[in-house]
């Protein structure tokens, strides 16, 4: 395996998490997502697998070479695994070893079933008061609704993003990504351990971050919220467009293609007026403000359509990069590969394994400008690490390990 630095890196800068310790109980993808965020840059992750199985992230999708599928080789990026049946006795004793050396736990079972098993955040922290523990559920560790399960698509549903993602009158879709509600998660469970880590700092002791699904989806809601509250407003939906704001939407060309226009002020519409060959309409009183050309939205979008739609999706792109419209091609993953952009940012990193030889990931998002961080390896095998953890970080004997293993612990 080889590690994959951004470019800009400081010569002999060591990664900003360097010596943090996380062992990442979760499955799929949101807590181990956070786990793979924090590995880019420095921490230590160590992923605790149900024997024999593994995490079901290994068989979802399409598979590799060697067995494991590819999503898992690229969202388990930088961890080492071992294998633990926490439902035996044993194997509850030997995390507890674990959490107690670690910085932080992430998992994410239902509400209550880490307290069933003797491993909740009273009785971890009782051997090691400054753990942090990341817990990700459907609905969160409180409330009504608390113990129900919950997947994404679920979290879509339920935090007002799926109701929207539809054509006015159409049939619901799904909006874009099955994950997308996983991701999210993950995104705010790194911001929330980091947090607790720096609080930490200061006190001496962890906390539980507590992280629904639902809640990621709903808080990037925008105005929602508040325009239900103040006005009573139910917001529906619009399909490709964007509430409040027009024309800021997807226009076919004449080639097929779709490309994606946003003018979210008045001099990006300006702009647009001038690129269409129409610098008048800027200037008519029908369309001065947003709120004057949201009250025309059909009307807008309309001119806007028959203009995208009279040229190439290549000759439309280019006009408006030369009109300081901003504008981009609907990218499928082929179109995705073929940009420079992407390229120029290592948004895109081929990382080289040792049982599927080189595989492309998606890169480092967050580069620091000194220690930017790395993908260092892909998924590893099902309880990969297991001698080197057990043997090195709790001091158990070969013996002991094949023992463990016809006991079905390990």
């Amino acid at each position: 395996m080889n590690k994959v630095s951004i470019d800009g890196a400081s010569p002999g800068a060591s990664l900003p998490l360097a010596g943090v310790k996380v062992v990442d109980l979760a499955t799929f993808i949101a807590g181990p997502f956070c786990a793979s965020l924090l590995a880019e840059y420095g921490a230590e992750v160590l992923k605790v697998e149900e024997p024999l199985k593994g995490d079901p992230l290994r068989s979802f999708g399409k598979l590799s070479e060697c067995g494991d599928s590819l999503t898992w080789l690229s969202e388990a990026r930088n961890r080492k695994s071992v294998t633990l049946n926490l439902r035996s006795e044993e194997g509850a004793r030997l995390f507890r070893k674990l959490a107690a050396t670690a910085d932080v736990v992430i998992e994410n079972f239902r509400p209550g079933t880490m307290e069933r098993w003797g491993l909740g955040y009273e009785e971890l922290s009782r051997d090691n008061p400054r753990l942090v523990m990341l817990r990700v559920s459907g609905y969160g560790q409180t409330g009504p609704l608390s113990s129900h399960p919950g997947f994404a698509r679920i979290a879509h549903a339920f935090g007002g993003l799926a109701y929207l993602a539809r054509e006015p009158g159409g049939t619901p879709v799904l909006p874009g990504s099955t994950s997308l509600a996983d991701y999210s998660s993950g995104l705010f469970g790194a911001l929330g351990v980091m947090m607790a880590l720096r609080e930490r700092d200061a006190s001496g002791r962890g906390q539980v971050v507590d992280v629904a699904l639902f809640e990621s989806i709903f808080r990037m809601m925008d105005e929602m919220v508040p325009a239900f509250d103040r006005y009573g407003i139910v917001r529906e939906p619009l399909g490709a467009d964007t509430v409040n704001i027009v024309p800021h939407s997807h226009y076919q060309c004449s080639d097929g293609k779709w490309v994606a226009i946003a003018c979210s002020n008045d001099k990006m519409f300006e702009r647009l007026c001038a690129v269409m060959g129409r610098p008048e309409l800027s200037g008519d009183p029908r369309y001065l403000t947003i709120p004057d050309r949201d009250a025309r939205r059909d009307e807008v979008n309309a001119m806007v359509a028959q203009w995208t739609g009279s040229a190439p999706s290549a000759r439309i792109l280019e006009r408006c990069r030369q009109g300081e419209v901003p504008c981009s091609l609907l990218y499928n993953v082929a179109d995705i590969f073929q940009e420079p952009q992407y390229h120029a940012r290592q948004a895109i990193l081929p990382v080289l394994d040792s049982r599927v030889g080189s595989l492309k990931v998606p890169g480092v998002v967050a580069k620091l400008s000194r220690t930017p961080g790395c993908v260092e390896s892909l998924g590893p095998a099902l309880g990969a690490h297991n001698e080197e953890i057990y043997q090195g970080r709790l001091g158990l004997s070969a013996e002991q390990l094949d023992a463990l293993r016809e006991q079905g612990v390990l």
